[in-house]
């Protein structure tokens, strides 16, 4: 059950969140905020945590820190908590093991093959433009076994979705939710049946075999139904289609802007799996989640009263000092384990081995078939929700 939050309209803001200021670099805006306010109020947002102890102890208390922030939209499985969480997080991380991994990898790296392949040679590109959008777009069907036809659907969605989030606008994010919900549907419905089997009689893609698995509740064992179905990949499809491509053009960008770490990593491949986390730690796309306070609790020094709206900002503990010398820095051969990027704790992102996979192979694929990356114009930088960059315009040579 959903801990109603009391009105925040008592509690002064300490900064706006949506303001011009923050909006024209994040990352220096958080940067400065934690400095010398790293638990910050605003109503937008409710209590920002900002350093990396405090967001790592949030997400590693889920009991007081509860990530079931909505009743009106329960997300599968990242909006549930106790054994219920369990239940769907356990067929969530089946699809991404070491083996399933393994399966996945010739199967993204031809698609990342043949995108990159695409790129004009000697000719401006906008890295965090159509290409991160392709990219995303076609390693997330590759891997779901969707269609061509749903790919710019699908686009369109997040990128409404994402306008009417940060505008508050309710009505609008829930008919952006229901013209997606229409489209999982349509293609759960094309793997109905016989329809969603192989020649060999098993199923025909991950979402079909999704729609065959067996949840195993407290209650009793059952198929999802399908607003579950529909919820669990809603959650897989915001994570590979906003934050993948993100990613794409943090990581281009980091490529284009630093020459002899692109040829340094060029030579030696076995070095990029350390430097795709480096860079991730360093400009982290994927800025915060919510959760909401299930009691009176205590955090950097602040009181926080039971159902207080809490944001646990990843940017910003991963750029922490505290938890990483010279942060600000990029060291790609410090210690990662305290590396946010993923999340902790029961709620951490259950996809993080695909998106290291596809990410490591965008990483070897561009450099094995470039000479060099080159920086073309100034960049821009995103706006919450997201982080990154939304150009990054570049020049490949051959």
């Amino acid at each position: 059950m959903t801990v109603r939050r009391p009105e925040d309209t008592t509690v002064p803001d300490d900064w706006d969140p949506r303001s011009p200021e923050v909006q024209q670099d994040q990352i220096a805006a958080y940067d400065a905020l934690r400095a010398h306010c790293p638990v910050a109020h605003d109503d937008y947002l409710g209590y920002t945590l900002l350093s990396h102890a405090d967001v790592a102890a949030a997400a590693l208390d889920p009991q007081t820190f509860s990530n079931r922030v909505s009743d009106r939209h329960v997300a599968v499985p990242n909006g549930l908590d106790g054994p219920e969480h369990t239940a769907f997080r356990r067929i969530n991380d089946a699809y991404f093991t070491p083996e399933r991994m393994a399966a996945a990898e010739p199967v993204l790296r031809t698609v990342i093959r043949e995108l990159i392949a695409e790129l004009p040679a000697g000719h401006r590109v906008d890295a965090a433009g159509e290409f991160a959008r392709q990219y995303a777009l076609r390693i997330t069907a590759a891997f779901m076994g969707w269609e061509e036809e749903y790919r710019e659907p699908l686009s369109a969605w997040v990128q409404r979705n994402r306008e009417a989030t940060l505008r508050r606008d309710r009505a609008e994010i829930g008919r952006v939710a229901l013209e997606f919900d229409g489209t999982i549907r349509r293609m759960l419905a094309d793997r109905t049946g016989s329809a969603g089997l192989d020649a060999e009689g098993r199923p025909r893609d991950v979402t079909a075999q999704l729609m065959r698995d067996v949840v195993e509740l407290p209650d009793g064992a059952r198929p999802m139904t399908e607003p579950e179905l529909i919820s669990l990949i809603r959650n897989w499809t915001v994570g590979e289609l906003s934050t993948i491509a993100a990613c794409a053009g943090v990581l281009v960008q980091f490529l284009a802007s630093h020459p002899r770490e692109q040829e340094r990593l060029r030579s030696d491949p076995t070095q990029i799996p350390a430097a795709v986390e480096e860079i991730m730690r360093l400009r982290d796309p994927l800025v915060s989640n919510r959760r909401v306070t299930t009691r009176p609790v205590e955090v950097g020094g602040r009181r926080l009263p039971a159902g207080a709206r809490v944001t646990l900002n990843w940017t910003s503990a991963n750029r922490d000092e505290a938890a990483f010398p010279d942060a600000a820095q990029y060291r790609p051969d410090r210690d990662q384990s305290a590396n946010l990027v993923y999340g902790t704790g029961i709620h951490a992102c259950p996809g993080a081995p695909l998106a290291r996979l596809e990410l490591r192979l965008l990483v070897e694929e561009l450099l094995a078939a470039t000479t060099a990356i080159e920086e073309a114009g100034p960049t821009a930088n995103e706006v919450y929700p997201v982080a990154g960059f939304s150009s990054v315009p570049v020049i490949v040579r051959r």
